[in-house]
């Protein structure tokens, strides 16, 4: 009789309902910042850190802010086109903890800033880092979960598995 080959866990619920409370994180932020402060004004919280209020209606960085409005539509289709990638790639990696992490975190973020450009064309941000007068863009609560999927995403792809784990994914296992 043959040895059944363990199949990884196909079931994603946990995944979703972890996109989901980022997802429900970041827009209480985002409401209660609204509910504190006006466009432009600046909280002092501590030496390296303020709470602002801006609409960023570019990407990372506000890449693309002053491109006219067309760039609303193309971040909002992106968002949408990588939000139903990761829903369809997850099942097959939902038995591999951090690369399902990493995929979840930037669903919930790409989620959570997708509400805001089609409730307001940008995307609320309020966090805003400073050190020695040089000032980080102001992000927010979807875009630190985005970035730690990303990192975690790269570390997933750069740490080495011991030979047999993962065989499912190419590169990895034992015939690699």
């Amino acid at each position: 009789m043959a040895r059944a080959k363990h199949v990884p866990s196909r079931n994603i619920d946990r995944w979703l309902w972890l996109a989901g409370v980022i997802v429900v994180v970041d827009q209480i932020s985002k409401w209660l910042v609204l509910a504190w402060l006006r466009p432009g004004d600046s909280i002092y919280v501590a030496p390296f850190f303020n709470w602002v209020l801006t609409f960023n209606s570019g990407a990372a960085f506000s890449f693309l802010a002053d491109a006219g409005g067309w760039q609303r539509w193309f971040f909002t289709l992106l968002a949408i086109a990588i939000s139903a990638w990761i829903v369809s790639v997850l099942p097959r990696h939902s038995g591999e903890f951090r690369l399902s992490l990493a995929l979840t975190m930037i669903l919930g973020g790409a989620i959570g800033n997708l509400i805001d450009r089609i409730r307001f064309g940008a995307v609320i941000d309020f966090v805003q880092w400073h050190a020695a007068g040089f000032y980080w863009p102001a992000f927010n609560v979807a875009d630190a979960a985005i970035s730690i999927g990303a990192v975690l995403m790269l570390w997933d792809q750069l740490v080495a598995r011991p030979a047999g784990k993962d065989a499912t994914r190419p590169g990895h296992g034992e015939n690699s």
